[in-house]
């Protein structure tokens, strides 16, 4: 009340300043300053929402008695003072038209958070079953239940639900499940035997050998010790059936629940004892309620459709607020189970000795590292001067810690401690692909391979004086080449489709990498393709198909032309990456600019012309000697089907798929590809804008003006 005063107390001192402020201004001030406040309580305390559940077993009008008795019971939950023990049973009605509520709260919370909790999962219950007969809403602190069938005093098992963290045991998981067991079975003992008619629970703590279990089990105390028992018991059995190797894991039931997690995520007030009583207390009576009622229909009366504007544009702002808040709160709950020690990152790389370094890319340098058990990882330690921000960071945590499948690299942790910046991913034996594909050596190691290795040394020796360098100039090599067969390529082109296939219509959110190349295309022990580097990547809700930026990120030879030249970007900006990489792999070089007779071109041009005149087998890498011809020009049909100018016509990673793998399939004939840089530089001329691009090795990392 202290801030509503505030307001009210400086609302007058502006109408003694402005004394010209006419009496309807001043009172549509003072009602958007009330309500504003209003809801600020109301959302305060908000718990983020996890889990619920409608009754399909039979529907009632919204204007009938039993659902007016419904609406009135949850309404009213909050007001009462039973509820400040943590849990609230009462009914109201008769016959067919009686309505039961149960309500309990987390064993630590306190009565102000319960009241909260219950009133907002009261609210909501009622907006997601508005005319079920029964209903059950799970909060993260709280439950709420109703039913027109006698509930109080009647254990139910069903319907459960379950809830498990992302993150699996590394340890031996025979040891950890033998803790876990240990700890839930003596735990369920001690929580079922509580005489507490007000409170029924039990929390503990034990440790495996590399990590620490923390458990809260749960009853609804109008249960008695048997049913107690018998409804942990079967949240228990739940736990290795649907959960697995979890790290953390809820099971929840309209009686009990039951939650484990590998951090203490209960508050020290468990250990308070719960009051005495035999009985619980009365209602109180909901004066709360007709107040809410009397100041809802004054502020309906008086104010104007242009003030329920505000109104309902400040309740939404404030949601969505509340709603980055809770997603905030998971990212860092999510995060705490990934977080790595420093020190242990620093010795598994040996002090990020250059020996162990991998490489280097737009944001950092990545190392090889070993933990102490063997395990051999890639660390990504971004670079002090990235402008990669803490945000930025976090959502390629949350990013990639929700991605699971086969052709995408897997996250294993991060660190995050003072300057330092480090990403843990699991170990591609194999690097990435574009050591196979465009491999160099040096003139000294061509020399090394044949008999006269005396005559380049002495060269070197006597030419070094005048250019230092040449023992070190670089060639493409082409054995390296020779280790990808078409089969294995053939692979390889289908795997990362199928990774771009998840990250665009199948995982929970649409994903647009924006730096698709051979260098993050990693291989593993079998030479299976996984995508990797996600930190340009953009979240994109599943209604987005496109969106602009000011930040320009990727690499030259790789990216659409839309979005270099106009920063637009969407699915078919992959599609293009794609279309790149499958023609390099079929050729065998990259996407640069070569001299071809008198005309400079670049593979696209290139491979436009060839497919145009009818000799696109003129693409072929000469290490092909083996493959089927019929798939061959099918990848170089689909990669000139995946690069073409007009966005529209390029085709989805679904389609492209299903091209791989369904002959049956007819092609459409391709239109003439986006031939990037030239683009660009007509483009800056008629605009005299001055514009440089780096070349397709270099990622732009820093935004560029336009």
């Amino acid at each position: 009340m202290q801030n509503a005063t505030y307001i009210i107390a400086k609302s007058k001192q502006i109408t003694e300043g402005k004394m010209r402020m006419s009496a309807s201004g001043l009172l549509l001030f003072l009602l958007c300053a009330m309500l504003t406040h209003l809801v600020k309580l109301a959302f305060a305390q908000r718990d983020p929402y996890v889990l619920h559940y409608c009754s399909n077993t039979g529907n009632v009008s919204s204007n009938s008695a039993y659902r007016k008795n419904v609406n009135t019971l949850l309404s009213s939950l909050s007001s009462n003072s039973q509820i400040d023990f943590g849990f609230y049973n009462f009914s109201t009605g008769e016959n067919s038209d009686r309505v039961n509520a149960i309500a309990l709260c987390k064993a630590d919370l306190t009565p102000t958070n319960c009241r909260s909790c219950v009133n907002m999962s009261a609210l909501e219950l009622l907006l997601l079953c508005p005319n079920q007969k029964e209903g059950i809403m799970w909060y993260m602190n709280c439950t709420v239940r109703y039913s027109n069938n006698s509930i109080f005093g009647v254990m139910q098992f069903k319907p459960v639900r379950h809830l498990y963290n992302s993150v699996n045991v590394t340890d031996p998981i025979g040891t950890f499940n033998k803790v876990r067991e240990t700890l839930l079975d003596r735990l369920r003992s001690e929580a079922a035997a509580s005489t507490s008619t007000l409170r029924k629970f039990a929390t503990g703590k034990t440790s495996s050998p590399y990590y620490n279990i923390y458990a809260l089990l749960q009853c609804t105390p109008d249960l008695n010790q048997q049913e107690c028992s018998d409804c942990l018991n079967q949240s228990i059995a739940e736990v290795p059936t649907c959960c697995g190797p979890a790290l953390g894991v809820r099971v929840l039931t309209p009686s009990c629940n039951l939650r484990y997690e590998s951090n203490h995520f209960y508050g020290s007030t468990l250990e308070a004892s719960p009051p005495s009583s035999s009985t619980l207390p009365l209602p109180a009576e909901g004066k709360g309620s007709n107040s809410s009622r009397t100041i809802i229909i004054v502020v309906a009366a008086v104010v104007s459709a242009v003030l329920i504007v505000c109104i309902c544009t400040c309740i939404y702002l404030r949601m969505r607020k509340q709603r980055k808040k809770v997603e905030m709160d998971e990212i860092n709950s999510s995060a705490e189970s990934l977080q790595f020690d420093f020190s242990t990152i620093r010795v598994a790389t040996d002090n990020f000795s250059d020996v162990n370094k991998l490489g280097q890319g737009g944001f950092g340098t990545v190392y090889k590292g070993k933990f102490p058990n063997g395990q051999e990882i890639a660390v990504k330690r971004l670079s002090r001067s990235s402008e990669q921000g803490d945000q930025e960071f976090k959502n390629e945590i949350l990013l990639v810690a929700k991605l699971r499948h086969r052709n995408l690299v897997r996250l294993l942790g991060f660190c995050f401690e003072g300057n330092e910046r480090l990403l843990v991913y699991e170990f591609m034996p194999n690097a990435s692909l574009d050591h196979f594909i465009f491999g160099t050596i040096t003139f000294f190691q061509v020399a090394c391979m044949f008999q006269h290795t005396w005559i380049y040394i002495f060269i070197c020796i006597y030419i070094c004086p005048i250019t230092p360098y040449i023992c070190l100039i670089e060639c493409v090599d082409p054995s390296k080449r020779l280790h990808l067969d078409w089969t294995i390529r053939y692979k390889i082109i289908v795997g990362i489709a199928r990774g771009l296939q998840y990250l665009h219509e199948d995982s929970q959110f649409r994903i647009i990498h924006r730096d698709l190349k051979t260098s993050n295309v990693l291989l593993d022990e079998k030479m299976n393709p996984k995508i990797s580097d996600f930190g340009m990547a953009r979240l994109f809700t599943l209604d987005q198909t496109q969106a602009n930026t000011r930040r320009i990120v990727g690499t030259y030879g790789y990216m659409a032309p839309e979005y270099a030249m106009h920063g637009h970007f969407s699915v078919k900006s992959d599609v293009f990456s794609y279309g790149v990489l499958v023609l390099e792999m079929v050729c065998g070089r990259k996407n640069n600019y070569f001299q071809n007779g008198e005309n400079m071109e670049n593979l696209l041009s290139h491979a436009w012309k060839n497919w145009r005149e009818g000799t696109a087998s003129n693409l072929i890498d000469s290490t092909l000697r083996v493959g089927s011809m019929t798939e061959i020009m099918r990848c170089i049909h689909i990669g000139l089907l995946c690069v073409q100018e007009n966005v529209a016509e390029r085709p989805t990673m679904a389609s492209v798929l299903l091209m791989l793998t369904s002959y049956s399939m007819a092609l459409s004939i391709p239109s003439r590809p986006a031939f990037l840089m030239q683009s660009i530089v007509e483009s800056d001329m008629s605009s005299d804008r001055s514009f440089q691009a780096s070349e397709n090795e270099a990622s732009m990392t820093d935004p560029y003006p336009r």
